[in-house]
């Protein structure tokens, strides 16, 4: 089965398959603004992407990926923390980029094959806007910014569906400041290509295009720029947040279209956003928290991970301390998976694997849907500890099979702490216990969970299986 995806612009799910006779698979994802650290919320978005690439290097090979993400290193909020710690730019953004980098490692998210930075890409973004401003797609204001004219890309509004339900040119709503340099528009639907510089940029400018002044791109431009730069002008992918759909994603496919006068992007996928406690992530609610914080409390990195691919990608997910609990249990139960390939039956040298993991990778292919994936995936161990328990059935191929699985997912079992693995006697008996729990026999369930108890276990019930701990003395 091919990887489909729902893609954002047709509004279906389409085959991902590379568009370049290369047989490359161009993919770009928006990557974090570096003045200060990533949330969870941020760090869904990532994750997420992070098993979409997994995926594609399952399906294409890994030398058939190339996987860009961004640095946005100078904005507002960048070159507003600069001015608060009276440090330089390139300062501030080094600590948050290297403390960016840090927290993708604690979460087992594989680096970008480029991860380019908008200050290192500032004559790519000039040649850009002079480009646009040769076609009559932007224009000078009076201020000596550049705006790119919207009125002048008959597609906008075709990813969001914005032109379609409230965007008027001209009108009273598309005439809606959109920030603080609106009154140098000539229409409020107009986005800024490069700022002019201003007192509280202090130092951060650089020459603009020609017959503008000096200053800094426009948050837009810099995506664009370093997409064509990387990849061309035209990718197989471009993903992030349901939150940078508009206005963010549908300018870059407006100036990019504009400027190189072809398609920017076969397929778009945003992932949605990341609840806490029911509720939207806010400082003020207290409920807005850095990996660093999780750490803190005594959760890891690889549950946190787990957590936030415990919802479906395309669905808003609560996520909650006690989600936490539940995926390191999750975590310890799929730890007792390896002894099934060193202590438990025999190796069978063939190939084949004795369990089907096609549903599992079936899952994954069909949008990314990680809640059946894991579903699957515990199927699949309890298939795995049956199998060779009652016949030494285990193979190469299972242990082959197991391990792109969890690559796939990132999980990485050996950063946790290890588990204690119950015995062979004791895994049968809970095997027992469950099969009898199934079909409702709760006197030969009880009889077998004392048996369980006297050798010295305790076997713990969840809705997805159950899990084997040393009884507490």
């Amino acid at each position: 089965m091919p990887i489909r995806l729902f893609d954002s612009l047709s509004r279906d799910h389409r085959e991902l398959r590379p568009a370049h006779p290369d047989g490359v698979y161009r993919f770009y994802n928006c990557g974090p603004t570096v003045y200060a650290p990533a949330h969870i919320g941020n760090f869904r978005t990532f994750v997420v992407n992070d098993l979409l690439r997994r995926l594609l290097e399952l399906e294409f090979g890994p030398d058939k990926i190339r996987h860009v993400r961004n640095l946005t290193d100078v904005d507002d909020k960048t070159i507003r923390r600069a001015r608060e710690e009276a440090r330089p730019l390139a300062e501030v953004t080094k600590q948050w980029t290297d403390k960016f980098h840090a927290d993708c490692a604690a979460l087992n998210c594989l680096p970008p094959h480029v991860e380019p930075t908008a200050t290192g890409h500032i004559p790519e973004q000039v040649s850009m806007i002079e480009t646009l401003m040769d076609k009559g797609n932007a224009y000078r204001a009076a201020d000596g910014s550049v705006y790119f004219k919207v009125s002048s890309f008959d597609g906008y509004g075709a990813l969001s569906r914005v032109k379609e339900r409230e965007l008027k040119v001209g009108s009273a709503l598309a005439a809606k400041p959109q920030g603080q340099d609106a009154d140098e528009k000539e229409d409020g639907s107009d986005f800024a290509l490069w700022k002019a510089h201003k007192p509280e940029d202090g130092e951060v400018r650089w020459p603009g295009p020609r017959d503008a002044a000096p200053g800094r791109p426009g948050w837009h431009i810099e995506c664009s720029a370093m997409s064509k730069k990387h990849l061309g002008d035209t990718i197989d992918l471009h993903t992030g947040g349901v939150d940078l759909l508009f206005p963010h994603h549908e300018n870059e496919i407006a100036q990019s279209q504009c400027c190189n006068g072809t398609t920017f992007a076969h397929h778009w996928y945003h992932s949605e956003h990341l609840l806490v406690d029911g509720k939207k992530m806010s400082k003020s609610l207290g409920n807005l928290y850095t990996l660093d914080q999780l750490r803190e409390m005594g959760h890891s990195p690889m549950a946190i991970r787990y957590a936030l691919l415990m919802g479906h990608p395309r669905k808003q997910l609560n996520f909650t301390l006690d989600s936490l609990h539940a995926a390191e249990s999750g975590l310890k139960t799929l730890r007792s998976i390896p002894v099934v390939f060193t202590q438990i039956g025999t190796l069978d040298p063939s190939e084949t694997p004795s369990c089907d993991f096609n549903r599992f990778f079936t899952a994954l292919k069909d949008d990314l849907n990680t809640p059946a994936a894991l579903g699957e995936l515990f199927q699949l161990r309890h298939d795995l500890l049956y199998r060779s328990q009652s016949s030494g059935r285990a193979t190469l191929g299972d242990r082959r099979e197991f391990g792109r699985a969890l690559y796939a997912l990132g999980f990485d079992l050996d950063i946790a702490a290890p588990t204690v693995v119950a015995p062979p006697q004791v895994i049968t008996l809970a095997e027992q216990r469950w099969a009898a729990k199934a079909a409702k026999n709760w006197a030969e369930a009880d009889r077998l969970r004392g048996a369980i108890a006297a050798l010295g276990w305790s076997m713990l019930d969840r809705k997805d299986g159950y899990s084997l701990e040393p009884a507490k003395k």
